[in-house]
Protein backbone atom coordinates (compact mmCIF):
# COMPACT_ATOMS: atom_id res chain seq x y z
CA UNK A 1 0.00 0.00 0.00
CA UNK A 2 1.31 3.44 -0.93
CA UNK A 3 2.21 5.87 1.84
CA UNK A 4 0.42 9.26 1.77
CA UNK A 5 3.49 11.18 3.02
CA UNK A 6 6.98 10.84 4.48
CA UNK A 7 6.71 13.81 6.85
CA UNK A 8 3.32 14.74 8.25
CA UNK A 9 2.12 18.32 8.10
CA UNK A 10 4.36 19.70 5.34
CA UNK A 11 3.86 20.11 1.60
CA UNK A 12 5.69 17.22 -0.03
CA UNK A 13 6.20 17.07 -3.78
CA UNK A 14 6.69 13.76 -5.56
CA UNK A 15 9.04 13.72 -8.56
CA UNK A 16 9.46 11.09 -11.25
CA UNK A 17 10.54 10.91 -14.88
CA UNK A 18 9.67 8.88 -17.97
CA UNK A 19 11.74 8.03 -21.02
CA UNK A 20 15.28 7.69 -19.69
CA UNK A 21 15.99 4.49 -21.60
CA UNK A 22 14.51 5.57 -24.93
CA UNK A 23 16.49 5.97 -28.14
CA UNK A 24 14.20 8.75 -29.35
CA UNK A 25 12.09 11.55 -27.93
CA UNK A 26 12.42 13.77 -24.88
CA UNK A 27 12.60 12.83 -21.24
CA UNK A 28 9.55 14.01 -19.32
CA UNK A 29 9.28 14.58 -15.57
CA UNK A 30 6.36 15.47 -13.36
CA UNK A 31 6.05 17.10 -9.95
CA UNK A 32 2.92 16.51 -7.87
CA UNK A 33 1.83 17.83 -4.47
CA UNK A 34 -1.10 15.77 -3.19
CA UNK A 35 -3.26 16.63 -0.20
CA UNK A 36 -2.41 14.46 2.82
CA UNK A 37 -5.88 12.89 2.73
CA UNK A 38 -5.70 11.95 -0.97
CA UNK A 39 -6.98 8.44 -1.51
CA UNK A 40 -7.54 6.50 -4.71
CA UNK A 41 -7.36 2.73 -4.71
CA UNK A 42 -6.24 2.64 -8.35
CA UNK A 43 -3.14 4.77 -7.72
CA UNK A 44 0.09 2.84 -8.21
CA UNK A 45 3.44 2.97 -9.97
CA UNK A 46 2.60 3.79 -13.61
CA UNK A 47 4.50 0.70 -14.80
CA UNK A 48 2.07 -1.49 -12.82
CA UNK A 49 -1.00 0.08 -14.44
CA UNK A 50 -2.66 -0.47 -17.79
CA UNK A 51 -2.65 2.41 -20.25
CA UNK A 52 -6.40 2.86 -19.70
CA UNK A 53 -5.95 3.17 -15.92
CA UNK A 54 -3.10 5.66 -16.30
CA UNK A 55 -5.28 7.90 -18.45
CA UNK A 56 -8.20 7.40 -16.08
CA UNK A 57 -6.07 8.58 -13.16
CA UNK A 58 -4.45 11.57 -14.87
CA UNK A 59 -7.41 14.00 -14.65
CA UNK A 60 -8.13 12.84 -11.09
CA UNK A 61 -4.54 13.61 -10.05
CA UNK A 62 -4.61 16.98 -11.81
CA UNK A 63 -7.99 17.93 -10.32
CA UNK A 64 -7.36 16.77 -6.76
CA UNK A 65 -3.69 17.73 -6.36
CA UNK A 66 -2.66 20.91 -4.59
CA UNK A 67 -0.31 21.57 -7.50
CA UNK A 68 1.27 19.72 -10.40
CA UNK A 69 3.72 20.43 -13.20
CA UNK A 70 5.38 18.70 -16.13
CA UNK A 71 8.91 19.38 -17.42
CA UNK A 72 10.51 18.32 -20.70
CA UNK A 73 14.11 18.02 -21.92
CA UNK A 74 14.60 17.39 -25.63
CA UNK A 75 17.10 15.06 -27.32
CA UNK A 76 19.62 17.77 -28.30
CA UNK A 77 19.87 18.79 -24.63
CA UNK A 78 20.07 15.15 -23.51
CA UNK A 79 23.02 14.62 -25.87
CA UNK A 80 24.80 17.68 -24.43
CA UNK A 81 24.37 17.06 -20.71
CA UNK A 82 23.67 13.26 -20.52
CA UNK A 83 20.45 11.56 -19.51
CA UNK A 84 21.00 11.66 -15.75
CA UNK A 85 21.45 15.44 -15.76
CA UNK A 86 18.61 15.76 -18.26
CA UNK A 87 16.32 13.86 -15.88
CA UNK A 88 17.24 16.26 -13.07
CA UNK A 89 16.67 19.23 -15.39
CA UNK A 90 13.25 17.92 -16.41
CA UNK A 91 12.35 17.59 -12.72
CA UNK A 92 13.42 21.18 -12.08
CA UNK A 93 11.32 22.36 -15.01
CA UNK A 94 8.37 20.46 -13.55
CA UNK A 95 8.91 22.11 -10.15
CA UNK A 96 8.97 25.53 -11.87
CA UNK A 97 5.44 24.83 -13.14
CA UNK A 98 4.04 24.38 -9.63
CA UNK A 99 1.75 27.15 -8.43
CA UNK A 100 2.60 26.29 -4.80
CA UNK A 101 6.14 26.02 -3.41
CA UNK A 102 6.80 22.60 -1.85
CA UNK A 103 8.57 22.23 1.49
CA UNK A 104 10.15 18.86 0.75
CA UNK A 105 10.87 16.87 -2.41
CA UNK A 106 10.42 13.13 -2.71
CA UNK A 107 12.56 11.99 -5.64
CA UNK A 108 12.19 8.60 -7.29
CA UNK A 109 15.59 6.93 -7.49
CA UNK A 110 18.86 7.02 -5.58
CA UNK A 111 20.33 10.33 -6.80
CA UNK A 112 19.35 13.95 -7.20
CA UNK A 113 21.24 17.16 -7.87
CA UNK A 114 19.75 20.57 -7.26
CA UNK A 115 20.52 24.21 -6.53
CA UNK A 116 17.06 24.68 -5.03
CA UNK A 117 16.90 25.48 -1.34
CA UNK A 118 14.34 22.74 -0.73
CA UNK A 119 15.18 19.64 1.32
CA UNK A 120 14.78 16.36 -0.55
CA UNK A 121 14.74 12.62 0.01
CA UNK A 122 15.63 10.08 -2.68
CA UNK A 123 13.52 6.94 -2.53
CA UNK A 124 14.52 3.91 -4.58
CA UNK A 125 11.45 2.52 -6.35
CA UNK A 126 9.55 5.40 -4.78
CA UNK A 127 6.82 5.18 -7.42
CA UNK A 128 5.76 1.94 -5.74
CA UNK A 129 6.00 3.37 -2.22
CA UNK A 130 4.76 6.97 -2.09
CA UNK A 131 1.47 8.33 -3.43
CA UNK A 132 2.93 11.60 -4.72
CA UNK A 133 5.75 9.86 -6.61
CA UNK A 134 3.28 7.36 -8.11
CA UNK A 135 1.10 10.27 -9.20
CA UNK A 136 4.13 11.99 -10.76
CA UNK A 137 5.05 8.77 -12.59
CA UNK A 138 1.56 8.65 -14.14
CA UNK A 139 1.67 12.26 -15.35
CA UNK A 140 5.21 11.93 -16.74
CA UNK A 141 4.36 8.68 -18.53
CA UNK A 142 1.04 9.79 -20.05
CA UNK A 143 2.29 13.19 -21.23
CA UNK A 144 5.33 11.56 -22.79
CA UNK A 145 3.16 8.91 -24.46
CA UNK A 146 0.95 11.67 -25.89
CA UNK A 147 4.03 13.37 -27.33
CA UNK A 148 5.41 10.16 -28.89
CA UNK A 149 1.99 9.35 -30.37
CA UNK A 150 2.05 12.77 -32.07
CA UNK A 151 5.57 12.13 -33.40
CA UNK A 152 4.36 8.79 -34.76
CA UNK A 153 2.12 10.70 -37.17
CA UNK A 154 5.27 12.27 -38.64
CA UNK A 155 7.45 9.14 -38.53
CA UNK A 156 5.15 6.09 -38.67
CA UNK A 157 7.92 3.73 -39.81
CA UNK A 158 9.44 3.67 -36.27
CA UNK A 159 6.13 2.65 -34.66
CA UNK A 160 6.54 5.09 -31.77
CA UNK A 161 2.82 4.73 -31.07
CA UNK A 162 3.70 1.22 -29.88
CA UNK A 163 7.28 1.40 -28.56
CA UNK A 164 7.31 5.09 -27.48
CA UNK A 165 10.95 5.37 -28.57
CA UNK A 166 12.28 2.47 -26.51
CA UNK A 167 14.86 0.18 -28.16
CA UNK A 168 12.52 -2.57 -29.34
CA UNK A 169 13.47 -4.88 -32.19
CA UNK A 170 11.08 -3.04 -34.53
CA UNK A 171 12.54 0.35 -33.60
CA UNK A 172 16.15 -0.79 -34.03
CA UNK A 173 15.36 -2.38 -37.40
CA UNK A 174 13.67 0.85 -38.54
CA UNK A 175 16.78 2.86 -37.60
CA UNK A 176 18.90 0.47 -39.68
CA UNK A 177 16.51 0.72 -42.63
CA UNK A 178 15.43 4.38 -42.61
CA UNK A 179 18.16 6.13 -40.67
CA UNK A 180 17.64 8.52 -37.81
CA UNK A 181 15.36 11.49 -37.20
CA UNK A 182 15.90 14.84 -35.44
CA UNK A 183 14.26 13.20 -32.42
CA UNK A 184 16.82 10.43 -31.94
CA UNK A 185 19.41 10.69 -29.15
CA UNK A 186 22.72 10.74 -30.95
CA UNK A 187 24.86 9.72 -27.95
CA UNK A 188 22.84 6.55 -27.26
CA UNK A 189 23.97 3.05 -28.14
CA UNK A 190 21.75 1.83 -30.94
CA UNK A 191 21.84 5.26 -32.55
CA UNK A 192 25.48 6.42 -32.40
CA UNK A 193 26.73 3.20 -34.01
CA UNK A 194 24.45 3.90 -36.94
CA UNK A 195 25.90 7.43 -37.30
CA UNK A 196 29.45 6.06 -37.17
CA UNK A 197 28.68 3.57 -39.93
CA UNK A 198 27.49 6.40 -42.16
Amino acid sequence: MLQPYLHKGILECGLDEAGRGCLAGPVFAAAVILPSDFNNELLNDSKQLSEAKRYQLRPIIEWQSIAWGVGVVFPDEIDKINILNASFLAMHRAIEQLKVQPQHLLVDGNRFKTTLQIPYTCIVKGDGKMQSIAAASILAKTYRDDYMNQLHEQYPQYQWNENKGYPTKVHREAIAQYGITPYHRLTYGGVKEFIQKK
